[in-house]
């Protein structure tokens, strides 16, 4: 299980900290993931990385390890070593639970092998991690393995995607059941089952990275300004909110996406 912290001021912010980049998978990866990614860590940089939440769940190969990073409520601190280097491919809302076959409230705060979830295909897959000899040839690896083990694989559950794409809009639980047409209880089983939390939860992570979007857009708008557009009640309420998902001030969450 991932280390969590609360209050920790100087994590730096994964994706801002070190060198991250990101880009469109391959066709044929589409259906199933929105991007491949990856990140490193200079040798003498800190390696107190916090991992925000975003609704997402991610295959990670990092520390030699393929791992699957089930979605969080809280920011994540994930063990990592100066000059770390990371490689994930992010699936698309919705699409994990058919890919991994299972709900993902059974790994919500959890990173999980593979291999435990996929069995053989999965210990291949590791193993062909392994075995590549360099950088550029294990991307490469970590690409076609995708590719294989998504073979005919259906694409995003639709109503997890627009559950997803709701509550990105800041809608809140009632507005979603109207638009899908679903009662509460469904709802709640169905957000637990694709995103490991019911919709409310759902709707406050996606709210906090709406924040930050609008943060990284905009590097002269302030606190109160922020919290009006990106959908919280005040600017008490996103202070409350941050320090709840991200264990660190409004401030101190601010200063780094702008830095």
């Amino acid at each position: 299980m991932r280390e969590k912290s609360a209050g920790v001021e100087t994590s730096g912010i994964a994706g801002i900290i070190g060198h991250y980049r990101e880009h469109l998978p391959p066709p044929g990866l589409q259906a199933q993931f929105q991007c491949l990614w990856s990140s490193a860590l200079s040798d003498g940089q800190a390696s107190d990385v916090a991992v925000m939440p975003d609704g997402c769940v991610d295959v990670v190969w990092r520390a030699d390890r393929l791992l699957v990073v089930g979605p969080d409520i809280v920011a994540a601190h994930p063990d990592l070593a100066p000059g770390a280097r990371v490689m994930g491919a992010r699936f698309q809302p919705g699409a994990a639970r058919g890919w991994l076959g299972l709900p993902m409230s059974e790994i919500v705060g959890r990173e999980v092998a593979l291999a435990d979830l996929l069995g053989v295909r999965g210990r291949d897959f590791a193993q062909r991690m392994e075995d590549a000899c360099s950088p550029g040839a294990r991307a490469q690896v970590f690409q076609a393995q995708l590719i294989a083990a998504s073979g005919n694989l259906p694409g995003a559950d639709r109503s997890a995607r627009e559950t997803f794409h709701l509550a990105a809009r800041g809608l809140g639980a009632q507005r979603m059941r109207e638009r899908l047409g679903i009662s509460q209880r469904s709802l709640l089983r169905h957000s637990r089952d694709h995103f490991g939390y019911g919709p409310k939860t759902l709707e406050r992570i996606l709210r906090l990275q709406r924040l930050m979007d609008l943060a990284r857009a905009d590097h002269s708008a302030g606190l109160a300004l922020l919290a009006v557009d990106a959908g919280y009640a005040d600017q008490s309420h996103l202070a409350r909110e941050v320090r709840a998902l991200c264990g660190m001030t409004a401030t101190a969450l601010l200063a780094q996406i702008r830095s």
